[in-house]
Order: C-alpha cells, then sequence, then structure tokens
C-alpha cells in the first residue's frame, strides 16, 4: 500500500511508517478537510501534506505525498484503463463520439470537467475506499470511506465538487456505481455522464 521516493524505505526520515499511513488513512474516514480548519472542500495533494504535517509533525514534499496517493490508486488514467477488459472497445468508441462534445460544453460554460472512480485499499481493517475525481487537468480530489453494500456514489462528494461558489462541473462515472445508485436530483450545474461499463448495462437490464 506505501508508496515512498526511490532511494527512500518505508518508515525512513521523510515517510510514513506503515503504521502511520494506517492512522492516517482511518483519520480520513468520512471527514473533509473544512473539518480540520483546511480552505478546501475535498482532499488534495496539497491539504494532505498539511494534515500529515499537523498529525505526525512531518515536513514531507508534496512529490512524496502523490506518490501516496499514487499508491492509492488516485491519479490520472486513460479512459480505456478506467474500463474491464470487455469494456475497452465501447469506451474507446465512447472517447471518439462522446467526449468531444462533454469537453465544448465544459468550455463554454468555464466548467470543470472529472472523471470519478472508487479503489479499495489493501491491508486495511476496516476496509476503506477511496472515492476520487481526476480533472482533465490531472488534479486528484478525493474522499476515504468505509465500504458498504451496494454504497451509491455520495451526494456530499459530488456537491463539494462544485464547491461554495458553485462551479459548473461535468462528472464522467465509471463503472463504480449503476445509474440507480447515482444521487437524484442534483443541482442544473453538476451534469453526470456515464462511462460505458457491461457492469453498468447489466444493473440496467
Amino acid at each position: 500500500m506505501a508508496a515512498v521516493r526511490r532511494g527512500h524505505r518505508q518508515g525512513e526520515p521523510g515517510t510514513l511508517s506503515r503504521e502511520q499511513e494506517l492512522e492516517l488513512i482511518d483519520g480520513l474516514r468520512g471527514v473533509h478537510p473544512d473539518e480540520f480548519g483546511l480552505d478546501e472542500e475535498l482532499w488534495t495533494r496539497q491539504s494532505l501534506t498539511t494534515l500529515i504535517h499537523r498529525q505526525f509533525d512531518l515536513a514531507m514534499d508534496a512529490g512524496t505525498v502523490g506518490a501516496y496517493l499514487r499508491a492509492w490508486g488516485l491519479g490520472p488514467r486513460e479512459p480505456r484503463e478506467r474500463a474491464c477488459g470487455l469494456c475497452v472497445g465501447a469506451v474507446e468508441r465512447w472517447v471518439r463520439s462522446e467526449y468531444p462534445a462533454i469537453t465544448r460544453a465544459a468550455q463554454e460554460h468555464s466548467a470543470e470537467v472529472y472523471w470519478l472512480g472508487r479503489v479499495r485499499l489493501r491491508g486495511t481493517m476496516p476496509a476503506a475506499d477511496v472515492i476520487s475525481a481526476v480533472s482533465s487537468r490531472g488534479r486528484v480530489r478525493f474522499m476515504v470511506t468505509t465500504p458498504g453494500v451496494d454504497a451509491p456514489l455520495p451526494r456530499d462528494f459530488v456537491l463539494r465538487l462544485s464547491g461554495a461558489e458553485e462551479r459548473t462541473v461535468h462528472l464522467i462515472v465509471d463503472g463504480s456505481w449503476p445509474k440507480n445508485e447515482w444521487p437524484r436530483r442534483l443541482p442544473r450545474r453538476i451534469v453526470l455522464h456515464p462511462l460505458p461499463s457491461c457492469g453498468r448495462a447489466l444493473a440496467a437490464a
């Protein structure tokens, strides 16, 4: 689960020990940066760097924090990497036929495009999921949850992506959540787009 810079071992100066990493993940469950007095709606590399310094008195640089996030499965990915093996072709066709219209609409409204997904962290007890939104510019925003049965896409997470400024956002949702697990009656400024998924097709059948 842990990731450190080349030439460094876990627990050495400038890195988290395994126990610290697990403590950090547990402390992030279901809470947002503003609950720690940080000026962020969702967790980012910058706000996580600040929290690590506060919690462990560890001045970790942003590049190392980014390595931890990548080890947790967060970061930019190609659309085909978000698809299961059976859906790669459908996703590639979608990128050619549908995605350009989404980016044009976002540009017209000065909106941000995010790719939403969910990963399960290994080695945590209880289990932990990380719900992430990666912008078209590569910025990662995330929250940590304790997974439940058929856990829906959290409404609070989606609203926080729009922010207190109520920005227009286009959200591309991967196969982690079928449409019946999407939040309902969202403001018009929040537009959700499904990425092709055989799992989603089965859920809709």
